[in-house]
């Protein structure tokens, strides 16, 4: 029992003590509360109603561009910007940073004196505050009811020119900056100087709690690695344009975000675009900085794997340009070549090129041309479907007087020629055969009678835009041409010259899409010059992850016998490889044999007659592996200019097969690389 007792008045001791502890431990906590409450709970009431924070997106880099084998295309450049963020502060106080701005950096002020004529009124009448109210006074004002916005008007208006010329050097100066200033949407940082050196970033950093609303951030703009090669298809960067504002909004983009304007970098702009970060930003009631910011960095945006060979490029516009240098006589205006190649199982274009490059090669699918005889497979095909001119058959070869139509012949009068050989020499008299027989025309006998013949125009068009001739070819770009339709003119020779390339227009991929198709057993597949997209490899540096891999897109197939393919197949080769083919004297140095189709169109440059040399093509014969299409307008008509394209085409398609071989890699511009300047001074 006397166990039990002292076991008990051990517990209570204990009890005791920890009940005491607690009640401790409360006291000192209640305490605590009190003076946070009571004490200093005014001023953390201050400090908390005094205090705001502000969300800022911030830019991350955009994805980068490749070319098939790896070889980086487009890069991004790092660099400080000055940023401005209006929190809709009174324009004495812009003018009062501009100036402070200005001990620092110095915008570009070329042409200033005769640009931005109501900014720079504007900026007058701060500077001379005085004299600006004088030219209309309160009491005037009053008088005449006119309201602040009236009179602020009409005082503007009273500035003359010789008030305006008063601006010194230093002036201008200010007023560019003071215009980036109010460039920007309220709350929302504005870029007003790009690229600023680390030495002028760090004095402004120094001086940054006296420019009030200044920054400096991390910047990037688009590095070209080969310079002018290629860069507009790979497209511009700049701000959202105006009439795209609110879409962009819609998609959560902010208003001083920049984006793809052109191009590759808009057709994949939500590709490229990066994952922004977040900047939180904690100011007072006046709008001042109280602490450091936060930043949350975002990630860059999904790298493009492009189909672009950029070595075989740089050595088809080599070839360009030394063929136009050679044959520069040979032309009426300026000489001119584009140059398409392409894979055609897969739609994979491996060059697109025009003379000179730059925007040249935009040329190659937004502008179009008379393509001539090389279009003529198309034409066969529709003679073979329609059974007006079945493998096989003939025509005899002679010049033709028709009515409501020019004299028509072909480069000679060639006698009896079946397809093979209307293909292998060129027969325009086959092809305007294969029209008149579709709308039942009989030469010498259905005289004027040329019943409905506009109908020949639209059996001929549905036929050729089965290869792509006429209609959008799909490649992954904006901007592309379906060429010019001719429509359907009441004129019969007009439907005659279609049937072989002399009326409606193509574009150079189109041709090459023809091409393709011819080559592929009539399955026309769509061009792409993006083949995967990426997930960016920061570590590496190099090609990251496949985030998706395109594959061959098929438009249509032209559901004929085989044997029709066989047989324009055949004429393909015999143009090239035939006793009699019109490009028999090229490309017998290489080791494949290549079929394709010459062309020649009459045209008009200048006033003066012309000629637009074509060739259509692909290799090798037996199993193709790559298609091409050589334009060359405006050479001269005379026939010592003849062979420009097929030339071309020889040089290109020994270039291809020469890489096939042995590769050195793309050569870098002896300039080096160039670097995207966005304007800080946009038009007035």
């Amino acid at each position: 029992m006397s166990d039990k007792l002292i076991h008990k008045s051990h517990l209570s001791i204990r009890l005791n003590i920890l009940f005491f502890v607690v009640f401790l431990l409360f006291s000192i906590l209640v305490l605590r509360l009190g003076v946070v409450q009571i004490v200093q709970g005014e001023g953390f009431q201050e400090q908390l109603e005094g205090e705001v924070s502000t969300s800022e997106a911030v830019e991350a880099p955009r994805g980068l561009m490749y070319d098939r084998y790896g070889n980086k295309l487009v890069d991004n450049e790092l660099q400080l910007t000055v940023t401005y963020t209006n929190r809709n502060r009174p324009q004495e106080t812009l003018l009062d940073t501009a100036e402070r701005l200005n001990e620092f950096i110095t915008l570009d002020t070329e042409g200033v004196e005769t640009r931005f004529d109501r900014e720079r009124r504007e900026f007058w009448s701060l500077l001379n505050e005085e004299e600006f109210l004088e030219k209309l006074s309160l009491e005037e004002q009053s008088e005449a009811d006119l309201s602040d916005g009236e009179a602020h008007q009409y005082r503007i208006e009273s500035i003359t020119e010789e008030e305006l010329a008063t601006f010194s050097d230093t002036d201008y100066e200010v007023f560019m900056i003071w215009r980036e200033l109010n460039a920007g949407f309220n709350d929302v940082p504005h870029k007003v100087k790009r690229g600023v050196e680390y030495e002028e970033a760090a004095r402004i950093m120094e001086h940054i709690d006296q420019l009030e609303g200044v920054d400096i951030i991390r910047d990037s703009v688009r590095r070209y690695v080969y310079a002018d090669q290629l860069r507009n298809v790979f497209g511009s960067v700049g701000s959202i344009e105006r009439d795209d504002l609110s879409a962009y909004l819609a998609q959560g983009y902010e208003r001083n975000e920049e984006v793809g304007n052109s191009y590759l970098e808009a057709q994949y702009e939500s590709v490229l675009r990066g994952r922004k970060g977040e900047r939180e930003s904690y100011l007072d009631s006046s709008g001042s900085t109280v602490r450091q910011p936060s930043e949350s960095p975002g990630s860059r945006g999904q790298d493009l794997k492009l189909t672009f060979d950029m070595e075989l490029y740089q050595q088809i516009s080599t070839v360009i340009d030394d063929v136009l240098e050679d044959r520069s006589g040979d032309f009426v205006g300026d000489p001119d070549a584009y140059v398409v190649m392409m894979e055609p199982d897969t739609g994979e274009v491996l060059a697109m090129a025009g003379a000179g490059g730059g925007a040249a090669d935009l040329r190659t699918f937004n502008a179009s041309f008379e393509v001539g005889s090389a279009m003529k497979g198309a034409t066969v095909l529709a003679g073979y479907d329609t059974g007006v001119l079945p493998p096989g058959s003939g025509v005899y070869d002679r010049p033709l007087n028709l009515p409501d139509s020019p004299t028509i012949s072909s480069v000679n009068n060639m006698g009896y020629v079946d397809d093979l050989t209307a293909l292998e020499r060129s027969s325009n008299i086959y092809m305007v055969e294969v029209a008149m027989r579709l709308v039942d025309y009989v030469p010498g006998v259905s005289g004027r009678n040329w019943g409905n013949f506009t109908q020949g125009y639209d059996i001929l068009r549905s036929y050729y835009h089965q290869f792509g001739l006429g209609v959008e070819t799909g490649i992954d770009l904006p901007g592309e041409s379906a060429g010019i339709n001719g429509g359907n003119p009441l004129f019969p020779g007009n439907m005659l010259y279609l049937s072989f390339g002399q009326f409606d227009t193509y574009t150079p991929m189109q041709l090459a899409q023809y091409a393709s198709v011819i080559a592929n057993d009539g399955v026309r597949i769509a061009p792409r010059v993006v083949s995967e997209i990426l997930e960016p490899d920061p570590q590496s540096g190099g090609l990251g992850t496949i985030a998706h891999q395109f594959e061959p897109k098929i438009l249509n197939t032209i559901n004929v016998d085989q044997q029709y393919f066989d047989r324009i197949q055949t004429g393909f080769y015999r143009v090239v490889n035939g006793s009699q083919g019109t490009a028999r004297a090229y490309f017998q140095d290489l080791d494949v044999e290549v079929a394709g189709k010459t062309g020649t169109a009459q045209v008009r440059v200048d006033g003066q007659d012309a000629n637009n040399q074509t060739f259509a093509g692909y290799a090798p014969y037996d199993d193709p592996e790559v298609a091409f299409a050589v334009l060359v307008p405006g050479a001269d008509s005379d026939s010592d200019a003849s062979g420009i394209a097929n030339t071309i085409a020889e040089q290109a398609l020994e270039a291809y097969y020469e890489l096939q071989e042995e590769r050195s890699g793309p050569e870098r511009p002896e300039g080096g690389s160039e670097v995207d300047e966005p304007e800080n001074d946009p038009a007035d």
